[in-house]
């Protein structure tokens, strides 16, 4: 047996993991909590502060647990690279944006291969678990990490394992979702088995990294394409005049061939609106154009847009303008009972409005303050005259706090992107879907 592989056993491998987000945080308190010592690595300073206090700036860590974690010595974190040195497992987990143009930007990523590559040393595995464009293991971080004259699958081992968490999820956890492991090597997809093991219940292996970071790529363009697909369709039904939130519920009964996706104000976190474009630029290289999936993150992108066109007809049936108007978002966040606003439709929502000269107010349980067009915003209690007193109330988030009866009751004129409003019907007048 590898001697890696049995102090992962043992549990007494320590392990690092290069960005502490969304999806590092959560993998971390799982390793902590499995009996692993675990090391976060980030640039920003206030979150690595933030968790030797044993604090939590994330919705799927308590400061309680944060706390036990830390006090046990099982959770740390740093900004200094020089742990590295000491780490047997490092787990790569940091952001993975679009340039201007949609194109991969994986600096991130190339930025922390390099500065593993300075304290690698034998016998250490690495993972990759950030989203991104099929063969980055092989062609950007290997030959990185290989730069400090040590051989995969000899001295050290290497594998993408994509990360599948859903920020604010309940039933479907670390634990209980399976693991999608490629090692560049057998051995290094062994390696990586037994790591994830440790805290998942399934995992499985596939033949190589590019398989593992296809499938990643799979699952988000099918959801995607879908959204796209409804999101078209929901138009057309507006101007034909038929309800697709019905349509859906109709469709849905079928037993068989039918998955319902719901249409809604655009997309938002960080790999739906941005894994398409990824593969869309590798296939480039490859001398194929990906119509299909360019249309589908082109009509989603469009969705804030047809928003706001919604909320300008709905005005005017009124007689009134959108510019001077006042409008009040409810929710700012991508999903329900959550504080992400990575991507956020509400954002460019609130953007479009501001640039035609409506007064834009907000409230979000979760977000109590956010930057838009260099303008700070404070989310406004709800209370009768604030709704009351607005031209139009936007459901953009149907966060499961809000009184969806007493807004329907005391709202003007409501705009609702979510079909929150399905089961109100005082004031169905005054609601407008998408």
């Amino acid at each position: 047996m590898n001697p890696l592989q049995e102090k992962i056993r043992s549990k007494t491998a320590k392990i690092g993991i290069i960005g502490f987000g969304y999806v590092g945080l959560p993998l971390a308190v799982e390793f902590a909590k499995a009996g692993f010592k675990v090391t976060g690595i980030d640039i920003n300073p206030e979150r690595v502060d933030q968790i030797n206090k044993g604090e939590s700036y994330l919705n799927d860590l308590t400061e309680e647990n944060a706390k036990t974690l830390v006090n046990n010595k099982k959770l740390e974190a740093t900004s200094d690279y020089g742990v590295l040195s000491r780490l047997d497992v490092i787990l790569i987990c940091v952001p993975t944006p679009l340039t201007k143009m949609r194109e991969p930007d994986i600096s991130p990523i190339s930025e922390s291969c390099q500065q593993i590559a300075k304290y690698l040393k034998g016998g250490r595995l690495v993972i990759l678990e950030s989203t991104t464009y099929p063969g980055t293991t092989t062609e950007a971080v290997l030959p990185i990490l290989q730069s400090s004259g040590l051989i995969v699958g000899q001295d050290f081992f290497l594998a993408f394992s994509p990360e599948r968490i859903d920020p604010g999820r309940k039933d479907f956890t670390i634990k209980n979702t399976p693991k999608i492991v490629g090692g560049v090597t057998s051995n290094c997809t062994i390696l990586a088995r037994t790591l994830y093991e440790q805290i998942v219940d399934r995992v499985i292996p596939v033949s190589s990294p590019k398989v593992a970071e296809m499938a990643k790529l799979l699952e988000n363009i099918y959801r995607v394409v879908n959204i796209a697909l409804v999101n078209e369709l929901a138009i057309l039904s507006d101007r034909m005049g038929i309800d697709i939130w019905e349509v859906i519920d109709a469709a849905s009964t079928k037993p068989f061939g039918f998955t319902p996706f719901f249409p809604g104000p655009g997309l938002g976190g960080h790999c739906i609106p941005i894994d398409p474009f990824y593969l869309a630029w590798k296939a480039r290289k490859f001398g194929l154009n990906t119509k299909f999936i360019e249309l589908a993150g082109e009509i989603n992108t469009n969705m804030p847009y047809y928003v706001v066109s919604k909320i300008t007809k709905a005005l005017n049936s009124r007689k009134k303008s959108l510019n001077s108007s006042e409008i009040l978002i409810l929710g700012i966040a991508y999903k329900p009972d959550i504080k992400d606003i990575r991507g956020a439709p509400a954002l460019k929502i609130i953007e479009l409005l501001q640039n035609e000269g409506a007064t834009v107010k907000y409230n979000d349980p979760y977000v109590p303050q956010l930057k838009v067009n260099g303008e700070v915003l404070d989310s406004i209690s709800l209370k009768n005259p604030v709704l009351k007193d607005v031209d139009c109330a936007v459901i953009v988030t149907n966060h499961s706090s809000y009184d969806y009866e007493w807004i329907a009751k005391n709202a003007k004129l409501i705009i609702d992107t979510r079909n929150a409003l399905k089961k109100v019907n005082e004031g169905s007048a005054k609601i407008v879907k998408i």
